[in-house]
């Protein structure tokens, strides 16, 4: 039995004025071929699926287009479960003619853990793995919050509602008497995070620990975007994104992963590399290294090779843009964000300037506001858990009225 696990697809991610559709649609393709040549037998898709609960058109096609092109491989199986992006009513809405395709939609936490195991099948179309397809959890979804708890209280409370969701669907998927895999869409303690992510608590929860999970034998996690395991666990993984979803990931090199189940006790699991596409480049420097740095650039791909510059030099310039431009005229090359770096002497730190709102996501802008403030460490914890707590039940509420919305599109 072989699995292929990926996630963070982000489909139809706007980055910085930049559509990333070109970069999925060659991905896609490429992983179809994947499929065959590793002769897999099940895709798991850990959450992440669209960028918005709202995709645009394109995004939705390329979904639709890949679900049906995958019918014509070797795989068996598709089982795509929700993440912190992703609308449940959204992925849920094809949820029955999708199944025709045999596909599995989990777009958020089920009622009944028993919807939540699907048994995934080999070639021989003999059942082989029993899936807990977890998606993203949501306070609301596992606990009835408690008036006059204390944020330590709260955030237990969760964990352990959390585990036991957990343990409840791996209970069940144990009676099949099969390998179990476990999915997840969350950040674990200690998961090294990147620019893209969207830095997610559930409730005050920020990071479930590693041994909250059951023990099952494979662990297909979804959210962060950088490939890495979790607490030295080399069955408890996230695949990361197939793209860079900003400049920080370039470093790193995508892949998803296969999970091949045989008689033995283990799985045997093999990181597959994902091409890069497009190349996106940090450059730092004076104008005259980053000129260099340009020159020396392969500009032999496809795709137009993005560049991310950050100028560093003591002395004032009145323009950067125009000059930088200059050096990547006649060149596939495009620059995406141009930055000026200053010294703050007074603070003994390097600050960037010019940073605008568009750069920040809303937690960004909280955090740099509290740093103005003369407040005890305590009290910033405090507020920062209390912040995101409002953001959580925001969050909730969206998605509430995106549930309504759905049922009432269906009774008319």
């Amino acid at each position: 039995m072989r699995i292929l696990h990926t996630s963070d697809w982000h489909l139809g991610q706007h980055f910085m004025g930049k559509s990333r559709e070109a970069e999925h649609e060659a991905f896609l393709n490429w992983l179809l071929a994947t499929v065959n040549d590793q002769a897999i037998d099940a895709v798991i898709i850990a959450g992440d699926v669209f960028d918005t609960g709202t995709p645009p058109s394109y995004a939705r096609s390329l979904y639709n287009q890949f679900i049906v092109n995958l019918q014509q491989t070797c795989c068996q199986q598709l089982i795509i479960v929700g993440g912190n992006h992703d609308s449940v009513s959204t992925l849920n809405e094809s949820r029955e003619l999708l199944a025709l395709l045999n596909t599995t939609v989990v777009g958020g936490v089920s009622e009944t853990p028993d919807d939540e195991v699907v048994l995934l099948n080999n070639a021989d179309n003999e059942p082989s793995v029993a899936l807990c397809a977890i998606p993203f959890i949501r306070p609301r979804d596992v606990l009835e919050s408690q008036s006059g708890d204390s944020d330590p209280d709260k955030k237990q409370a969760l964990q352990n509602a959390i585990a036991s969701h957990y343990q409840t669907a791996f209970s069940k998927a144990k009676e099949h008497n099969l390998p179990v895999v476990a999915t997840g869409h969350l950040t674990t303690v200690n998961g090294q995070l990147s620019e893209s992510v969207r830095e997610i608590y559930i409730g005050t929860l920020h990071a479930f620990p590693a041994s909250g999970f059951p023990p099952a034998d494979y662990i297909a996690l979804g959210h962060l975007h950088k490939p890495q395991t979790v607490a030295g666990q080399d069955h408890i993984r996230y695949s990361g994104s197939p793209i860079p979803l900003s400049f920080d990931e370039t470093a790193t090199t995508k892949q998803v992963i296969v999970v091949t189940f045989t008689d033995s006790s283990k799985p045997e699991i093999t990181e597959v590399p994902v091409p890069a596409f497009r190349t996106l480049l940090n450059i730092k420097g004076s104008l005259q290294e980053i000129e260099d740095q340009i020159n020396q650039i392969d500009t032999d791909s496809e795709l137009n090779l993005w560049l991310d510059i950050v100028v560093a030099s003591d002395d004032y310039l009145s323009d950067i843009q125009g000059p930088v431009q200059d050096m990547v005229t006649d060149l596939p090359v495009e620059v995406l964000r141009i930055r000026r770096q200053r010294q703050d002497s007074s603070a003994s730190l390097t600050r960037e300037a010019n940073e605008t709102l568009e750069e920040l996501d809303v937690s960004e802008v909280f955090s740099k506001r509290l740093i103005d403030e003369p407040l005890k460490d305590d009290k910033v914890q405090a507020l920062t858990n209390a912040f995101h707590e409002v953001l959580s039940e925001i969050h909730d509420d969206e998605q509430s009225q995106d549930k309504s919305k759905s049922k009432q599109e269906v009774v008319q």
